[in-house]
């Protein structure tokens, strides 16, 4: 399937997911809002896939929302003269939430999601990485919540997550002021895994990366993930108790029976695939 903002190739149970549209600093576009959650959904409920690898062609990782989002039918401004006004508020906010869900597929799919970011990462598109698993970055890559700057509070997932991984003073700081955080900043706040001196080397070590995580199983890597999160919106109490239902459920004794083989043999260990998830009954 072609798409107009993404291009999608597997290979070896990695799932490459690029953003194509580098003339316009890969910008979030109407179809894109579509796409992603698309593709990530495609990719989760199918078995070509383990993992998937979210980077961007270009100089810049993604220079967040496109004016032309901002130019619909809900704009705000457009709506102070017209009548029956909670109707039109509603729909500003039904809109805000279906952009929500774009960004969330990416932390609900069972697959986890790594990123690679180069030059500017702004907007929309802190609220994107947010919602992945890993971030990796180049050096010149820098972090703006950018919506300040516009007259605005960020309203599709960097307030809500961002926290979650750095210090909230932080995040407070960067959402008040505008400014941008440096690739080194981000790393030592935490909120990239590594920096690398350029996009040819930073795509080699998050490919490598990917392909580790392939290699092991792939149900163990699903319940790490729905438990990681888990446990973070909830108490300690609470996630351990998720936890023991989770592999009561979904503990598979062959898995782990070819990992301790494998060990022993010196060898790969060979996990099947996810099963195809079907729609509907």
């Amino acid at each position: 399937m072609t798409y107009t903002c993404f291009d999608v190739e597997i290979s070896n149970s990695v799932a490459h997911l690029r953003m194509i549209r580098p003339d316009r600093a890969n910008s979030m576009i109407p179809e894109f809002w579509t796409e992603l959650p698309l593709i990530i959904e495609e990719l989760s409920r199918g078995d070509d896939a383990r993992v998937v690898v979210l980077s961007a062609e270009g100089r810049h990782f993604c220079s967040g929302m496109d004016l032309s989002v901002f130019a619909g039918s809900n704009d705000v401004g457009a709506q102070e003269n017209a009548s029956h006004i909670s109707r039109q508020r509603a729909s500003f906010r039904t809109t805000a939430l279906d952009l929500q869900k774009s960004f969330s597929c990416l932390e609900e799919s069972r697959l986890p999601v790594l990123t690679a970011i180069q030059g500017a990462c702004i907007g929309g598109g802190i609220d994107m990485i947010s919602a992945t698993d890993l971030r990796y970055a180049t050096e010149d890559a820098f972090f703006c919540i950018h919506e300040i700057n516009i007259g605005m509070t960020a309203d599709v997932g960097t307030l809500q997550r961002m926290p979650k991984l750095v210090p909230e003073g932080v995040v407070r700081e960067l959402a008040y002021t505008g400014r941008n955080m440096s690739a080194l900043e981000a790393k030592e706040r935490g909120f990239v895994n590594e920096v690398y001196p350029d996009q040819d080397a930073m795509t080699d070590a998050v490919m490598s990366i990917a392909s580790e995580i392939a290699s092991k199983s792939p149900m163990a890597i699903w319940g790490t993930k729905q438990t990681l999160n888990y446990g973070r919106d909830h108490s300690v109490a609470d996630g351990l108790e998720y936890v023991a239902t989770w592999n009561a459920a979904m503990f598979d004794p062959d898995d782990m029976a070819e990992a301790f083989s494998a060990q022993t043999e010196d060898r790969l260990a060979q996990f099947p695939d996810h099963r195809p998830v079907r729609r509907g009954i």
